[in-house]
């Protein structure tokens, strides 16, 4: 049961970016139909691009969690990147969009194979980086059912050929720390999982956190020519002394905070010390559904010394939340990466694809 809060505070919420920003980790949720709505968002609060990291997977909410089925590129360059030149950019899934009903593959060189010319063709149809759903290490199996790991030696010529095509990979490995334990009432994610249980990796036929950690580590440091993309602070936001240790090892790694504002805002000191120390390694991106207050808040956290006030839930609500965060205040050059610079420079051709208002 929460009490009540008689706290007086002040309360700063821009109504706009303070740079132009470039929400580099979204979906475009439900087939595409939310597009016109997305762009009334981003015109309001100053978000000048948005990607697509699913762009050839539909991709939705549904009970217990999110459903997603290959779909191919076209669909995103008809109804978004075209009718809104400079506003959407994609990454492809390649092969790696599967049903994890079924084996990701039967045959391995096959599917790497496959999986390279896909990820070449979409390259050259105006994908701009690759996406590696977390199933890939907790669900996808082979031919024979077992269980497939990031690091399987198999993959690795479709690392090696992202870092030819010069494009980043956006690997999703692990989750918060809670997911991988029972859904209890003294669990800090028992309302998130309670809501959506599929999000609950407590079976022990699911890797530990750990294990999924220390196998992409492993596939990182053996392919030091590609460029590679953590979300959710490397999917460790409760852990910011191993994330400083990851990023000042590998630098192919960039990292973004999205849906983990809730995870840096409650140890505001060290998350805004983190965030200047790292500011050439850190993208904005937020993951969640678009609207204006989601946004809005996002900036208040970024940008003000605003204390106690709510985040959204994951899935871009606020209707329930664990705890108040508190603003960073970060100054204005770490805002002007943050928000913008370091996506176009991780990014190759960014720049000219977004236009020239874009600098």
């Amino acid at each position: 049961m929460r009490t009540k809060s008689y706290l007086v505070r002040e309360e700063h919420i821009p109504a706009r970016a303070r740079f132009p920003a470039i929400d580099a980790h979204n979906h475009l949720w439900a087939n595409w139909k939310t597009v016109d709505d997305v762009i009334k968002v981003m015109n309001e609060t100053g978000v000048r691009a948005y990607c697509d990291l699913t762009a050839n997977l539909e991709i939705e909410w549904v009970t217990g969690g999110y459903a997603f089925r290959e779909c191919g590129l076209d669909g995103f360059f008809r109804n978004c990147a075209d009718p809104h030149p400079g506003r959407f950019y994609g990454f492809t899934a390649a092969t790696f969009g599967r049903p994890v009903t079924e084996p990701l593959f039967t045959d391995a060189d096959e599917f790497v194979a496959r999986t390279i010319e896909t990820l070449r063709r979409h390259v050259e149809r105006g994908a701009r980086g690759l996406k590696i759903l977390k199933e890939l290490g907790l669900f996808y199996r082979d031919g024979n059912g077992e269980l497939l790991r990031v690091d399987d030696e198999r993959f690795a010529p479709v690392w090696n050929e992202a870092a030819v095509l010069k494009i980043p990979v956006l690997m999703h490995q692990g989750d918060p720390r809670g997911f991988f334990d029972p859904a209890m009432p003294d669990n800090e994610h028992y309302l998130n999982l309670k809501k959506y249980p599929a999000w609950s990796f407590a079976d022990p036929k699911f890797p530990r956190k750990e294990e999924l950690l220390a196998r992409r580590d492993r596939l990182i440091e053996a392919h030091p020519d590609t460029t590679f993309l953590l979300p959710h602070v490397a999917n460790c936001a409760e852990d910011l002394g191993y994330v400083s240790e990851l990023l000042d090892r590998f630098p192919n790694v960039y990292i973004d905070f999205s849906a983990r504002m809730d995870e840096l805002g409650r140890q505001p000191y060290r998350a805004r010390d983190f965030l200047i120390r790292y500011q050439d390694r850190v993208y904005f991106g937020t993951d969640m559904p678009a609207s204006a207050e989601m946004y809005r808040c996002y900036f208040r956290f970024l940008e003000t010394f605003d204390e106690h006030f709510v985040p959204p839930a994951y899935d871009g609500t606020f209707g329930e939340y664990r705890w108040h965060v508190h603003g960073l205040g970060l100054p204005p050059e770490v805002l002007r990466k943050i928000y913008r610079d370091n996506t176009l420079a991780i990014i190759p051709g960014l720049r000219q694809e977004l236009g020239s208002d874009i600098s």
